[in-house]
C-alpha cells in the first residue's frame, strides 16, 4: 500500500500563496501579447478575452471571501436555491462573463495584479484551516483558506493556458505548481464536483498517487465522496500513479486520458485497476 508522508499545512500553503504571487505577473503579460481578444480560447464556448473576464470575476469572488473592503452583493448575482453544482457554476460563469465586458477588459491585467495582491495581503499569516465564504458553491457554503488561494492559483494556470491556446502563445503549468494545486484545492472540491446521481450505488476506493506528492485516499460510498491526505493504510480497489501536470490538465477536461497513458505519466495499478477511468467519469463539469 505504500508509505504515507506527512506534510506541513502552514508550510504548503505559505509556497501556494508564493507560487500564486508568481504566477499573476506571467498572466499579466500573457493577457497583454494577446493579438486579438476575440480569438477562440481553449474553452470552446469562450474568446480569449472572455477567458480573461472570468478570472477577474474569480479573484474578485475570492477577495470578497477574505476582505470587507471587496464585498459583493452575492444576492444580486447568483442564481436563486440551491441546484446542483455544476448548473451552478453555468449560471455563475456566465454572470463573470458580462461583469467585465466592454472598456473594462483593456484593463483586466491591472484588475488582477490589484486583487491578487490584496488578496495576499488579506490572507497572510491566516491558519490555512480558517473558513472563508464561498456563495457561490452553494447557499452559506465555506471552504478552507487553503482551498481558496489552491482554487485561485489553478484557475490562473488553467484558464493562462486557455488563453495561450486561443492566442498561440506559449504557456507553462510546471510540476510543482500542480502539486500544489492538487494537495490544497482537491480534497475539497472533488467531493463537492461529485456527480451524486453517477455515484448512487457505487463503491470504490482510490489511492490517488501522484508523483513527487501529495497522495491522496479517495472513497466512492453510495453518492457521496471524501478526499483524505495522509490516510492510514486501507486497502485499495484501484490505485492510480500519475505526473501533476498531467493528472491537472487531465482533472480539468484539458487534455483526453489517452495522451498521457500513452506518454507513461499516468498508469492503474491493485486489484482492479480498470477503475481508474471511472473517478473521472463520477466529476460533474459545469
Amino acid at each position: 500500500m505504500g508509505s504515507v508522508t506527512r506534510f506541513d499545512r502552514a508550510a504548503e500553503h505559505e509556497r501556494t500563496r508564493a507560487a500564486l504571487g508568481a504566477v499573476v505577473p506571467r498572466l499579466v503579460r500573457l493577457l497583454r501579447e494577446v493579438p486579438d481578444q476575440d480569438a477562440a480560447s481553449g474553452v470552446p464556448v469562450w474568446s480569449v478575452g472572455d477567458v480573461g473576464a472570468h478570472l477577474a470575476a474569480v479573484y474578485l469572488a475570492y477577495c470578497s471571501a477574505v476582505s470587507l473592503e471587496e464585498a459583493v452583493d452575492w444576492d444580486s448575482v447568483l442564481p436563486p436555491g440551491d441546484g446542483p453544482l455544476a448548473e451552478r457554476l453555468r449560471a455563475v460563469n456566465a454572470e463573470s462573463i458580462r461583469l467585465f465586458g466592454g472598456q473594462e477588459r483593456a484593463r483586466l491585467g491591472d484588475f488582477l495584479t490589484e486583487r491578487a495582491e490584496a488578496y495576499l495581503r488579506a490572507t497572510e499569516g491566516v491558519a490555512p484551516d480558517t473558513p472563508v465564504a464561498a456563495p457561490w458553491y452553494g447557499p452559506g457554503r465555506t471552504i478552507p483558506l487553503a482551498a481558496a488561494t489552491g482554487l485561485m492559483l489553478s484557475e490562473s494556470l488553467v484558464h493562462g493556458l486557455d488563453i495561450a491556446r486561443g492566442a498561440g502563445l506559449p504557456w507553462a503549468i510546471g510540476p510543482d505548481e500542480a502539486r500544489l494545486v492538487i494537495g490544497q484545492s482537491m480534497p475539497t472540491m472533488m467531493p463537492l464536483a461529485l456527480d451524486t446521481e453517477k455515484a448512487r450505488g457505487v463503491s470504490v476506493a482510490f489511492d490517488l498517487a501522484v508523483r513527487g506528492g501529495p497522495r491522496l485516499a479517495v472513497v466512492v460510498d453510495d453518492g457521496t465522496m471524501t478526499v483524505t491526505r495522509d490516510a492510514p493504510p486501507r486497502a485499495y480497489d484501484c490505485r492510480i500513479m500519475v505526473d501533476p501536470t498531467a493528472f491537472l490538465l487531465v482533472a480539468f477536461r484539458r487534455t483526453p486520458m489517452w495522451k498521457p497513458i500513452a506518454r507513461g505519466r499516468m498508469r492503474a495499478g491493485g486489484r482492479r485497476p480498470w477503475l481508474a477511468t471511472r473517478l473521472g467519469a463520477l466529476m460533474a463539469t459545469p
